[in-house]
């Protein structure tokens, strides 16, 4: 039978315990909290009585806690260090591009292998085929554990050997869902201003998602490119859009902070020169600023 560990039980880690036995794993588990075990315990999974006994009871150890100084902190005694040999930690806490580096170093100079994952998706939605989880770390082990990665959702990316790339690609993306949420929140305010549904603008926000998308994805081909001929919207639209929205709202007597931030941002890259560029010339501004 397969083994698996998993250390921290908390909401998403008590689901990863569970997909591993449903899937057919022998399943040790340890929490600071041993309580949390009860139920999982009751479907079949093992209690270990110490991190070291849970570390030594499987090849693979997989790590679900609050981020990577929870991790640090849990695994980084003496006798959790002499358990690591020739096991493999799948970090899936949160966690910097910098620390997914030391973490790396750490196990493997403790005789583990060491994956990096990043899982895109809430408790509830785990274990469906296109559940999003990015895996970064050395290929040949990826490969070896894919199947286990794969029994927590089916949207598994394999983004190549480099430790910190799931990190950084997980505060990419997140990125943009806080900026996008930002907006949204913006735009729910204005629409209550207005007297309309908010639940009326999440239908059309809901509408224009997948063809924004692909607009997106367009900007991302150009910055790839750095070819920022005009293809699809010059920059000297979102000048004046962004403008108009900020203008709106403080007509409307409700928070500005939103537009007036993305307002500023687009009127500094049309002083460099960039209005008559494709929209996505904007990133040159947030390279400057750097």
């Amino acid at each position: 039978m397969k083994a698996a560990t998993v250390i921290g039980l908390g909401q998403m880690g008590s689901t990863l315990a569970r997909l591993l036995l449903r899937s057919g794993h022998h399943v040790t588990v340890w929490n600071r909290t041993p309580s949390r075990a009860a139920p999982l315990v009751a479907e079949g999974a093992v209690l270990a009585p110490s991190v070291a006994a849970a570390v030594a009871a499987s090849p693979v150890v997989v790590v679900c806690v609050l981020d990577a100084a929870a991790t640090r902190d849990i695994l980084g005694s003496r006798e959790v260090e002499a358990a690591l040999g020739g096991r493999t930690l799948v970090q899936l806490s949160t966690g910097s591009p910098e620390e997914a580096r030391a973490g790396e170093a750490w196990a493997r100079e403790h005789g583990a292998e060491y994956l990096i994952g990043a899982i895109q998706a809430a408790p509830d939605q785990m274990g469906t085929p296109d559940t999003p989880i990015l895996v970064s770390g050395a290929e040949a082990t990826f490969r070896r554990h894919e199947p286990l990665l794969r029994s927590f959702g089916g949207g598994v990316t394999y983004l190549g050997e480099a430790a910190g790339a799931a990190s950084a690609m997980d505060l990419a993306t997140l990125s943009y869902i806080y900026g996008s949420m930002l907006g949204f929140l913006h735009g729910a305010r204005v629409a209550e201003s207005e007297g309309f549904g908010v639940d009326t603008y999440g239908k059309l926000v809901a509408g224009i998602g997948p063809s924004f998308a692909l607009f997106l994805e367009h900007q991302a081909r150009v910055i790839q490119s750095d070819n920022y001929a005009v293809s699809q919207s010059p920059l000297k639209i979102s000048v004046e859009a962004t403008e108009r929205i900020a203008q709106a709202a403080r007509a409307a007597g409700i928070n500005a902070e939103f537009p007036r931030f993305a307002a500023d941002l687009f009127r500094r890259g049309a002083a460099a020169g960039y209005a008559e560029e494709e929209a996505a010339a904007l990133i040159k501004v947030l390279r400057a600023s750097a």
